[in-house]
């Protein structure tokens, strides 16, 4: 017959499996897409809900496996059948009322802050919240601020505490866009208008993703939300606004073409003639680069800076291009318009 193992050593067990549970526990800098570390007034009110629930959760753990427990210990000498099962019990009202009433109790608990929250962030953000476009791509992020004019891929900046109101949609196919320290998960739809709205309460970079699957590059739809002071967010602005650079030399673009893209491009009249991937001959002419950005000088620009930021996953290789490098290619580029050279 199996020996009554001892109160205490239960308790020990039970403080060492937590113990464990707790380790698995880390902050924002081990874990930076967490949730349970808010950076905003949105997530916020997300995470005093999970608290409710998280912590009512451990509660009623606790109460059924130690009723659970102590039942095993109290009944399990109680008289048996024939057949060696525990005599049953044929009803009780008044427990079947108690176990109803209960959990009834329990969910309204959680239904009144839920439905709190999701109506106070469903209200519009203000007039005086800045506007953001947030278009979804296969398998990147475009942010345009039509207010200031400017369009960014990936890397979306705020000014700290100010709340951001952000327009969201899709050229393909469903995309969420999700920043965990700021915010929950809201769909960008094709052809359907999304709201939400964040706001940072402090300066940091603060990672988030797509998170409904997209495709096969789907784990690589990263971005990257950049809160800073006012007076560097206007800064920002300003650089993003300046004229490009000085133009470059196409004969020097040439030469960097000959050296570095001739095995995998073609481009007639030229020593250009690799089958790996697309022509060039009439590249001017194209109203996309990749099939995924306008085709002007600053995204081209950021195209060969890093090709991995505008289309994660592609096979275009990220070339150790000078900045002097990247702006002779672009003007040599921006000759092509189809005729042979």
């Amino acid at each position: 017959m199996l020996r009554r193992v001892p109160r205490w050593i239960v308790a020990v067990l039970l403080i060492v499996v937590i113990g464990g549970l707790l380790t698995a526990c880390g902050s924002a800098e081990d874990y930076p897409q967490t949730t349970l570390e808010s950076a905003g007034p949105h997530n916020d009110s997300i995470l005093g809900v999970y608290s409710l629930v998280w912590y009512g959760s451990i509660i009623v753990f606790f109460l059924v496996e130690g009723l659970l427990i102590f039942s095993v210990f109290k009944f399990r000498g109680e008289p048996k059948t024939a057949h060696g099962r525990p005599v049953p019990v044929h009803g009780n009202n008044r427990l079947e009322i108690i176990w109803t009433v209960i959990p009834a109790i329990i969910l309204a608990i959680i239904a009144v802050p839920t439905l709190q929250v999701i109506s106070e962030l469903s209200e519009a953000p203000g007039d005086d919240a800045m506007v953001i476009n947030v278009i979804g791509h296969q398998f990147f992020w475009e942010f345009q601020y039509p207010d200031l004019g400017v369009n960014t891929t990936n890397e979306l900046h705020i000014p700290v505490g100010q709340r951001i109101d952000l327009r969201l949609d899709s050229a393909d196919v469903i995309h969420s866009f999700w920043v965990p320290q700021l915010a929950g998960k809201t769909d960008a739809i094709p052809g359907r208008d999304n709201r939400m709205w964040f706001e940072a309460d402090a300066p940091g970079t603060y990672l988030g993703q797509c998170a409904e699957f997209c495709g096969l590059a789907h784990y690589q739809m990263l971005m990257t939300v950049v809160a800073e002071s006012q007076e560097d967010f206007d800064a920002w602005v300003a650089e993003e606004l300046a004229p490009p650079p000085a133009e470059g030399d196409p004969e020097e673009g040439l030469a960097i073409v000959e050296a570095q893209c001739a095995a995998c491009h073609a481009i007639e009249g030229t020593s250009a003639q690799g089958q790996v991937g697309p022509a060039l001959t009439g590249f001017a002419n194209q109203e996309l680069i990749a099939d995924v950005i306008e085709n002007t000088p600053e995204n081209l620009a950021a195209w060969l800076d890093d090709p991995q930021a505008i289309k994660p996953g592609t096979a275009m290789p990220d070339l150790p291009l000078s900045e002097a490098d990247i702006i002779n290619l672009v003007t040599y580029l921006e000759t092509l318009n189809g005729e042979s050279e």
